[in-house]
């Protein structure tokens, strides 16, 4: 189910002179290179192995399921394909969900409209749009409908044609939630789900990320794509604090 022939067939090298890091004690490397152009890059760039198969899955599948921990850059990446997808005018929008699920405390009754409820759960998603995008390029695009950011009890009914769609946090979906958003891929469209079956704020039981993807694995036409703590990319501490937590 090969799809977007000219983005798959493009190489993805992981030893680009324009993507060199810093290495620091132990191997590994630093993000916070002196000498690179602190420009926007237009072009996302894996810095694991693990990163480069998630990237190349995504151009390739119109499903795909990224599993792994915290700083893995799984959401980022996602989101950055589903820019590069709809600025090369292969989508006609962008469709960003999580679920509205508190981690571990209450925040209470938030005043405000609807969006401003549902901000702080949806900010991530913002962040990384308006890191590819810019600020007042995301405020027109979402104005215009082109890009829409919304909590995953609205999409229960929707059919989703000629979109890139992200599921973010996917690990805080019951089963019965990830198969409703599934059914939601229309003509056209990707999905991409993301999330880290080790992370959940729901009970262990009412999860339903690992299960899906364990039933998804086989099937042709999905990826399911796994990182590890070898593909974590912020501070060097993050991986070596999942050995141990």
């Amino acid at each position: 189910m090969a799809k977007r022939s000219s983005r798959a067939g493009a190489a993805v090298r992981l030893d680009d002179h324009r993507n060199q890091l810093t290495p620091i004690e132990g191997g590994l490397w630093n993000p916070i290179d002196a000498q690179r152009d602190q420009s926007f890059v237009r072009h996302v760039r894996p810095q694991s192995i693990g990163q480069k198969r998630l990237m190349e899955a995504m151009a390739r599948s119109h499903l795909t399921l990224a599993l792994g921990p915290a700083g893995t850059g799984k959401t980022y990446l996602a989101v950055a394909a589903a820019v590069e997808a709809f600025e090369a005018g292969e989508v006609a929008r962008i469709v960003l969900s999580r679920p509205a699920v508190e981690a571990g405390e209450s925040l209470g009754y938030l005043p405000g409209t609807m969006e401003e409820k549902l901000h702080p759960y949806l900010r991530p998603l913002y962040d990384a749009l308006g890191d590819r995008l810019g600020g007042k390029r995301l405020k027109t695009l979402m104005a215009d409908g082109s890009i829409e950011i919304a909590p995953i009890a609205y999409m229960r009914g929707r059919t989703l044609n000629n979109c890139f769609i992200v599921i973010d946090e996917a690990q805080n979906c019951t089963y019965g939630q990830i198969k409703m958003l599934l059914t939601r891929l229309g003509w056209h469209s990707t999905m991409v789900i993301t999330g880290d079956p080790d992370q959940s704020d729901l009970l262990p039981e009412l999860s339903g990320l690992g299960e899906i993807a364990g039933r998804l694995e086989a099937m042709p036409g999905i990826d399911v794509v796994r990182l590890a703590k070898q593909d974590v990319v912020r501070h060097p501490l993050v991986a070596e604090m999942l050995e141990v937590l």
